[in-house]
């Protein structure tokens, strides 16, 4: 049975891990112990956060997912809240069997609760796999993002 929380510290070489292992994450993330400061000072600035929520899906004690969700205030829309979903990940051995999508409806969940009229999230273009599951899940591919590395 997967069950979702919060994330605490000591999930974070299970967050990280699953954050390298895939080809864009194995080229900027570093899952090596003890963990590099950045993480443990973006985890308690993170959890410090009341518009943050790192999360984690668990199957017993295993961490199996980890998803991140930004509550934004905005004036576009009438002054409506959007939730922004990111990083989200499953363990590579349990790729595929449903625990992606069940993250993304919790998360959703998650955004309602909150009153946000609006859930947004944005992936690589080079990840295929992950725009037919979005797509899947009733999210349209309605923008065009930018990004610039500093």
């Amino acid at each position: 049975m997967i069950t979702f929380r919060r994330a605490q510290a000591s999930d974070l070489p299970d967050i990280v891990a699953m954050l390298a292992d895939d080809p864009l994450g194995a080229g900027r993330e570093d899952a090596s112990v003890p963990l590099a400061r950045g993480y443990i000072d973006a985890f308690n600035a993170i959890d410090a956060d009341p518009n943050q929520l790192l999360a984690v899906a668990v199957e017993g004690a295993e961490v199996v997912g980890t998803l991140q969700i930004t509550f934004l205030a905005g004036l576009s829309r009438k002054g409506a809240w959007r939730g922004q979903i990111e990083a989200v990940r499953v363990a590579g051995h349990r790729r595929s069997g449903g625990i992606g999508r069940l993250m993304v409806e919790w998360a959703i969940a998650q955004c309602r609760a909150r009153n946000c009229s609006l859930v947004q999230l944005t992936t690589d273009r080079s990840r295929a796999d992950a725009h037919r599951f979005y797509e899947s899940l009733g999210f349209t591919g309605s923008h065009l993002g930018y990004k610039k590395s500093l």
